[in-house]
């Protein structure tokens, strides 16, 4: 089987609703992707996400820096492949950010179309490491742009829909105000609830150590990404004393940066994206290396959970899968199902990472 060609493409998908945390406000998405044709008739299919602003840097890097190398190689050879596009051109002006997010889309697709030519959905072409379904936790019922009253109203509507953890945004310019915050989503939801929080990257060290102390009364699940994701010293030092447990790994882009963080204790989370670290190629290593350090993996949401749902199955590590379900009607031909708490795993082959006829119609920009 030979790649014969590559399609690049931009999607602007609107959200459900304005999404709001520390770092900026979203109310639409970009989704680059492509698809890669085989001389056997099969069809992969990838994709990375921005929050509404870079897709065509990122469509570039696919187009400029992968797309030739790609031409007449063997999709099988995955892992060769990513090693020959990473240590490629991108390596002399990226190796982190845009490159890899780029080649993401291209290693997903790889993988998408291997499980397809195998005939089956890729946890299971994985080797997937458990039977059951993937209990999940919430996050769209958090973001700093509701009230206290709406978070609340919010948290009770998805216990009634099963959920049993939940997630909600932290880091406004005075961390009293988020702890009020805290304080009544919790008194909503009772101590029975896993409840996380997420500053992402909101304070400095100094900062985070008194969050972390006075958040840490709530019976946290987690603090999420306290500081900047390159300070691995300042979250080591952070990890020492704190009491409740750290997470972090969306803006962490390499395993080298992983493996640092995880041999110096500065996380108890892992949570790592398929969609920024490289495609599922890293990010198995990235799962396989925290295991072996006795650490969880609750991968971040960025690939809106298409392909995070057969990745957690396949390591031992799991703990709980992050869903944001802010449409009703996904752009996604297999969309993600959800139910009392859990994801229903995919049984069509593949990586569930095909768009729509319809959504591609609607929302294709370049």
């Amino acid at each position: 089987m030979k790649i014969t060609s590559v399609d690049s493409f931009i999607l602007d998908v609107p959200v459900g609703r304005e999404m709001a945390d520390s770092m900026q406000s979203v109310t639409q998405l970009e989704f680059v992707g492509v698809n890669v044709e085989t001389d056997a008739g099969v069809t992969g299919s990838g994709y990375t996400v921005t929050v509404g602003a870079g897709g065509e840097v990122l469509k570039a890097a696919i187009d400029t820096l992968y797309v030739e190398a790609l031409i007449g190689r063997d999709p099988a050879h995955v892992r060769e492949i990513w090693s020959d596009l990473y240590f490629g051109k991108a390596h002399w002006i990226g190796r982190a950010g845009a490159t890899t997010m780029a080649q993401s889309a291209i290693d997903i697709a790889l993988w998408d179309i291997l499980a397809k030519a195998a005939g089956e959905p890729l946890w299971r072409y994985l080797g997937g490491a458990c039977v059951e379904n993937i209990p999940i936790y919430n996050t769209h019922a958090g973001w700093l742009n509701f009230s206290i009253d709406e978070l609340c109203d919010e948290a009770r509507l998805l216990l009634d829909q099963g959920y049993r953890s939940i997630k909600m945004k932290v880091g406004l310019s005075d961390i009293g105000e988020d702890i009020r915050r805290v304080a009544a989503v919790r008194k909503a939801v009772g101590d029975d609830i896993t409840l996380m929080v997420d500053a992402n990257q909101k304070w400095d060290l100094l900062k985070a150590k008194d969050a972390v102390k006075r958040l840490a009364s709530f019976n946290l699940g987690w603090i999420e990404e306290p500081m900047h994701p390159d300070d691995i010293s300042g979250h080591v030092a952070l990890c020492e004393t704190a009491a409740a447990p750290i997470a972090l790994g969306e803006h962490v882009y390499s395993t080298h940066a992983f493996h640092e963080y995880l041999s110096r204790d500065g996380a108890d989370i892992i949570q790592v994206d398929v969609c920024r670290i490289g495609g599922v190629t890293p990010w198995l290593e990235v799962a396989a290396m925290a295991n072996a350090y006795g650490v969880r993996v609750c991968p971040h949401a960025g690939d809106l959970m298409q392909v995070h749902q057969h990745l957690v199955k396949t390591i031992p590590n799991r703990w709980l899968l992050e869903v944001i379900p802010i449409w009703e009607e996904g752009p996604f031909a297999e969309q993600i199902k959800l139910e009392d708490g859990f994801c229903i795993m995919p049984e069509a082959p593949g990586a569930s990472t095909a768009f729509s006829p319809s959504a591609v119609e609607k929302y294709r920009r370049a």
